[in-house]
């Protein structure tokens, strides 16, 4: 099959499959007379499996050592398993970021006066706040450097 019918049905862009080509992640297909790559049933499958790592949010390098491990039958899955545990790791850092950020958001969304004295938003004057803080913190920094 061509590279377009191969993003077809994988959904997996035309420019990310030459990309994991170029990475070593799928291995170079071989050529028509024309030039043309010529993928098989074994790119479509490791593709897949790609993209199913990607949407777990996987690191290409972790992809890449699971490919390792997929490729070498006789690898012990408990490597698997740590690349797994420090994943959720990641996940579970993100998560706790997201709830800190969910909060901020709320609390900024207390600051609404809609419906006092309209002659101020309580959001932007937390947002312009919070922006000159930032912005007098970095001057500092670029000051003392």
């Amino acid at each position: 099959m061509q590279i377009k019918d191969l993003s077809r049905a994988t959904g997996v862009d035309i420019e990310t499959i030459r990309y994991y080509e170029k990475q070593g992640l799928l291995p170079e297909p071989a050529r028509r007379d024309n030039g043309y790559r010529d993928y098989a049933t074994e790119h479509l499958e490791r593709l897949a499996f790609i993209r199913h790592c990607r949407a777990l949010d996987m690191p290409l390098a972790d992809v890449q050592r699971l490919l390792g491990f997929l490729d070498d039958p006789d690898s012990h899955c408990r490597h698997v398993d740590g690349l797994v545990d420090e994943q959720l790791a990641r996940v579970r850092a993100r998560l706790k970021s997201l709830r800190a950020l969910e909060k901020q958001l709320l609390r900024l969304r207390e600051r609404c006066q809609d419906g006092e004295d309209g002659s101020s938003c309580g959001i932007l004057d937390e947002l312009v706040s919070a922006a000159h803080g930032e912005a007098c913190a970095c001057h500092a920094q670029a000051a003392g450097a």
